[in-house]
């Protein structure tokens, strides 16, 4: 019988910027062996209709499912705002998603203005306004689209002119409106951050909500008594929907481990009705 604590943790993403959080569970969970799907070819997602969203996500969870995933990480704020509770519903498995960190960032602030950088469709979202209502009581919520950033990384560019300038433009619109607090909304920009805080100033705090979705995958593994007691077996496996050849160079820039990195199978790369 196949003991089911060794089975591996799937996360995915629009694209690469879920590795930030693929690496936050990779060094709180050492023995976990890992699964990610990067949906390259088909992003972004923050300039896409919430039915092609979830089409895509469905499809991915079903191959991380059909993979033997003991549990899904939702690497993606845009992804998390238009379907988490629908595929809750969906698969069997535990489903564990981000979302923008509002609630610490307003505690942290002190001049009372938070500033998220996030996708237009995160920051459009029904989830988005319900979280601010929740957490921000007496804060201002200043926010930045920023789909300029996303396809920034998902290009491997993390550093150099071309993207400290893009970042400190954005930074700056939130500057103006006093923000003191700034949070990464999306988890491509935790690739940037040392741009965003160089840009900010030392007197801003800069908020990755990555380690605290760490954190809830080990408390929600140890819950059904499904934390790995053993080292993991074999190198992470990786999957993309886009160039395999790109996402390599791309990925080889992002993420400092041993991986494969393979297409996603044809079958779940089919192009949204929507």
């Amino acid at each position: 019988m196949t003991d089911a604590r060794l089975a591996p943790i799937g996360v995915f993403d629009s694209g690469v910027g879920g590795l930030s959080v693929l690496d936050e569970i990779r060094r709180l969970l050492p023995n976990e062996s890992l699964l990610y799907v990067a949906d390259s070819g088909f992003a972004p997602y923050g300039e896409r209709g919430t039915p092609y969203i979830e089409q895509r996500c469905a499809a991915i969870a079903d191959f991380l499912v059909g993979a033997g995933a003991k549990t899904i990480v939702i690497a993606c704020n845009t992804a998390t705002a238009a379907l988490a509770p629908a595929l809750r519903e969906r698969i069997a498995v535990p489903v564990v998603a981000i979302e923008p960190a509002v609630k610490p960032a307003a505690g942290a602030s002190r001049s009372g203005v938070v500033g998220v950088l996030a996708t237009q469709q995160t920051l459009a979202s029904e989830r988005f306004t319900r979280l601010v209502g929740a957490h921000a009581a007496g804060v201002e919520i200043v926010s930045e689209a920023c789909p300029d950033l996303v396809s920034l990384v998902e290009r491997g560019v993390t550093s150099g002119i071309e993207a400290e300038s893009m970042v400190a433009a954005h930074v700056a619109r939130l500057r103006e409106r006093r923000a003191d607090t700034i949070v990464l909304g999306c988890t491509h920009f935790h690739f940037l951050r040392g741009l965003v805080e160089k840009a900010a100033g030392p007197d801003v705090r800069v908020i990755d909500p990555g380690h605290a979705v760490a954190l809830e995958v080990r408390r929600r593994l140890a819950a059904r008594e499904l934390l790995s007691d053993q080292p993991r077996n074999g190198m992470d496996r990786i999957w993309t929907t886009g160039d395999v050849a790109a996402g390599n160079v791309v990925i080889g820039k992002l993420w400092p481990w041993p991986r494969e990195l393979a297409p996603l199978p044809a079958a779940y790369c089919m192009p949204p009705a929507a």
